[in-house]
C-alpha cells in the first residue's frame, strides 16, 4: 500500500503529484497493461478528491498510457505493435540525422559532457538504480540534440521514447540489458568523437534496433499485454 500524498509537497499541485505517481507505476509496469483503474479508487488510495485524479487521468490519456472510454472502465493501454513500429521509425529517422550533425558540430566541451553522462550511467547500473539510469538515458539523447544544434528535436525523441518506455524498462530492469544500452552509448560516442559519420549512423541504428528482441520476447510470452 503506497502512502497517501502528503500536504508537504507544496511545490507541485495535487494533480501533478497524482500524475507523477501513476506515470511511474505505469511505465515501470508496477501497474500492468490492461489493468482497470477508477477515479474513486485512486482518490481513496491517495487521500485526495476526485478532480485532480480526473485531471491526471486526462494527462495520462494524452500520453497514450490510459484508455479512457465514456461509460466504461478506464484501463492502462495495451501495447500496439503497429504504433510501436511507427514510433520507432520516426525516432530512427530523427536520430540518424542528429548524429550526422553532431559529427559536424563536435567539440571537446560536448565530449566531456557526454563522457560524464556515460560514466554516471555505469555508476547507476552498478548501484542497481534503474530510475537514475532511465533518466540518464534520456539525458544522453538530449545532449546529442544539443550537440547537433537541434535542441527542439528532443521533443520528438522524448515523445517517441515515452510511447515505448514500458518496454524499455523491461530491458533496463535487467543488468544485462542496461549494460548493453551503455555499451551502445559508448560506441555512438566513440564514433562521433572520431568524426566517422557512417559508423556513427550504424551504431545509432544498432542501438535503436536492440529493442526488437525484447518486443518479440514480450509479445510471445505476454500476448495479453498487446491489442
Amino acid at each position: 500500500m503506497i502512502d497517501k500524498i502528503s500536504d508537504s509537497h507544496v511545490a507541485k499541485s495535487t494533480t501533478d503529484l497524482v500524475f507523477d505517481r501513476l506515470y511511474e507505476e505505469i511505465v515501470t509496469l508496477e501497474i500492468l497493461p490492461g489493468s482497470k483503474m477508477s477515479e474513486a479508487e485512486v482518490s481513496k488510495r491517495f487521500g485526495v478528491s476526485r478532480q485532480p485524479v480526473r485531471d491526471a487521468f486526462k494527462r495520462l490519456g494524452g500520453l497514450e498510457l490510459l484508455e479512457i472510454r465514456p461509460q466504461r472502465a478506464t484501463s492502462v493501454r495495451l501495447f500496439s505493435i503497429k504504433e510501436i513500429e511507427n514510433t520507432r521509425f520516426l525516432r530512427l529517422a530523427v536520430e540518424l540525422e542528429l548524429v550526422e550533425l553532431a559529427c559536424a558540430n563536435w567539440s571537446s566541451g560536448f565530449a566531456r559532457k557526454i563522457e560524464t553522462n556515460i560514466g554516471e550511467q555505469a555508476d547507476a547500473l552498478a548501484d542497481g538504480d534503474a530510475d537514475t539510469l532511465h533518466r540518464l538515458d534520456y539525458e544522453f539523447h538530449r545532449l546529442f540534440c544539443e550537440v547537433a544544434g537541434r535542441p527542439m528535436a528532443f521533443d520528438t525523441i522524448e515523445e517517441c521514447k515515452r510511447k515505448v518506455d514500458r518496454l524499455c524498462m523491461l530491458s533496463l530492469a535487467h543488468s544485462e540489458g542496461g549494460a548493453a544500452v551503455i555499451e551502445d552509448h559508448k560506441a555512438i560516442f566513440e564514433a562521433v568523437d572520431r568524426g566517422h559519420v557512417g559508423d556513427a549512423r550504424e551504431r545509432v541504428r544498432h542501438h535503436l534496433n536492440r529493442l526488437n528482441d525484447t518486443i518479440t520476447e514480450i509479445y510471445e510470452t505476454h500476448t495479453n499485454f498487446f491489442v
